[in-house]
């Protein structure tokens, strides 16, 4: 457990970091947008494409797809009902609130979390890539689309809006070199590399500037929406991993505990940047990002002795 106790650790300190440079104002008012586009434009198209040149599509058809893919569908779809219902949110905040409710810190924690305990990183492989592949593709067309909605845009921009998402063009490039297997060569794959490097630091410090000077978390009108967020993400969502994963995926030991854990990482900072790259739900990303960071410790730990 000391890996899962350091992912966490490391998370802390450099928001921690973004804090304290938010609040001396070292770099100016608006470094932390700068740093959240940065990370969004830039390294994390790179990063993608190296995690998914690396990596087997294959695994998309895993039998763990089923509970991974079908807890997060399930915990968004849950979201945009029924916050739907109660606040008739637009279809861009209805995006953001959605991926917050499902879209899980699968690299910076579910990485270590497999490695150290369930012993194997590769767990973690179907839930990364039906996030990059499915989930980020649709969440960022429907933000982008949003954007442009008050100048009637063509039908063909919004159409092709996806394959123009930095994201998302990091990610085909991903699944091309892997599909083809050909090896990057070190005058390409090292500058990718550092900037790839760039993506996870820039967005935790981007994070940590905006907890700078912010009210306290799920507070204002928003509150019910953020907790709403929050309940989906850490109860909602590994406890329908687990149902799908043993009585629709039949995976039992430790395959499902692996679904199970996998599920209940709490939500990943890519929404946060995503949010912020849009302009649209800031701060129920925000608030959100940080209560299940916190929150999803003690599930965690619990998970893993009822089944471990």
């Amino acid at each position: 457990m000391n890996g899962v106790i350091g992912g966490f650790a490391a998370l802390v300190a450099v928001i921690a970091v973004g804090w304290i440079v938010g609040r001396t104002g070292a770099l100016g008012a608006d470094a932390g947008g700068v740093l959240s586009r940065l990370s969004y434009f830039v390294a994390t198209p790179a990063l993608l494409l190296l995690t998914l040149a690396r990596a087997d599509p294959a695994a998309l058809l895993s039998a763990a797809l089923v509970a991974t893919a079908g807890s997060a569908v399930l915990s968004a779809l849950l979201y945009v009902a029924l916050a739907r219902w109660r606040w008739r949110l637009s279809p861009a905040e209805l995006t953001v609130g959605a991926l917050t409710s499902s879209y899980v810190n699968a690299g910076n924690l579910g990485v270590p979390i497999s490695v150290y305990a369930l012993g194997d990183a590769s767990f973690v492989a179907p839930v990364l890539l039906f996030q990059v592949l499915v989930m980020a593709p649709v969440g960022l067309a429907v933000l982008a689309g949003s954007r442009t909605a008050g100048d009637a845009p063509p039908r063909w921009r919004l159409l092709t809006q996806p394959l123009r998402t930095p994201v998302v063009v990091g990610c085909g490039l991903g699944v091309l070199v892997a599909a083809t297997g050909v090896d990057l060569p070190p005058l390409v794959r090292e500058p990718v590399e550092l900037t790839a490097a760039l993506a996870v630091p820039a967005a935790l410090l981007a994070y940590g500037m905006s907890l700078h000077g912010a009210p306290r978390p799920a507070s204002g009108d928003g509150a019910r929406r953020v907790w709403l967020a929050v309940a989906l993400k850490t109860l909602a969502q590994p406890a329908l991993a687990y149902a799908l994963g043993r009585w629709v995926a039949g995976l039992s030991g430790v395959a499902l505990l692996a679904v199970t854990v996998t599920s209940a990482l709490p939500t990943a900072q890519n929404v946060f940047v995503y949010a912020v790259s849009y302009d649209r739900s800031t701060l129920l990303a925000r608030d959100v990002i940080l209560l299940t960071t916190v929150l999803s410790a003690p599930v965690l730990v619990g998970i893993a002795v009822l089944l471990g």
